[in-house]
């Protein structure tokens, strides 16, 4: 379904994890899809191997907050996961998840939509990082 509306995770395939992932352009920093039992989520995940660069980032695309959450269409989680070297930016979908056989469908269409909007909100801003 998600290849159909965005190709940012068209030549992935999946694999024995509840996440799957695409580079952003930058090396350690992802667009995630992650499922879980009853909800699922879209994320920018930033997991270099320096924690400090990662918080660098983290902060630069917080810098542009308004921006980022204006171009989404609404509010996002963001998350510094202090005291670990990874940190990000996410959006839950409450429309099931993988335990939701009957919603698959809703949650596919939430999903993509999220994920192509957070893209299109945050790409912008991680060139100039």
């Amino acid at each position: 379904y998600a290849n159909s509306r965005i190709k940012l995770h068209a030549n992935i395939s999946p694999s024995r994890y509840n996440w799957i992932g695409a580079g952003s352009g930058i090396a350690g920093v992802t667009y995630n899809y992650v499922v879980r039992q009853h909800d699922a989520r879209v994320e920018l995940y930033i997991n270099k191997q320096d924690g400090d660069e990662n918080r660098r980032i983290f902060r630069g695309l917080e810098s542009k907050k308004g921006s980022i959450e204006s171009g989404f269409g609404g509010s996002l989680h963001w998350d510094p996961k202090e005291g670990k070297q990874a940190c990000g930016i996410s959006k839950t979908c409450r429309s099931g998840g993988y335990r939701d056989e009957g919603k698959w469908k809703a949650v596919y269409e939430e999903l993509v939509d999220a994920m192509k909007k957070l893209e299109s909100s945050v790409k912008p801003h991680l060139g100039t990082l």
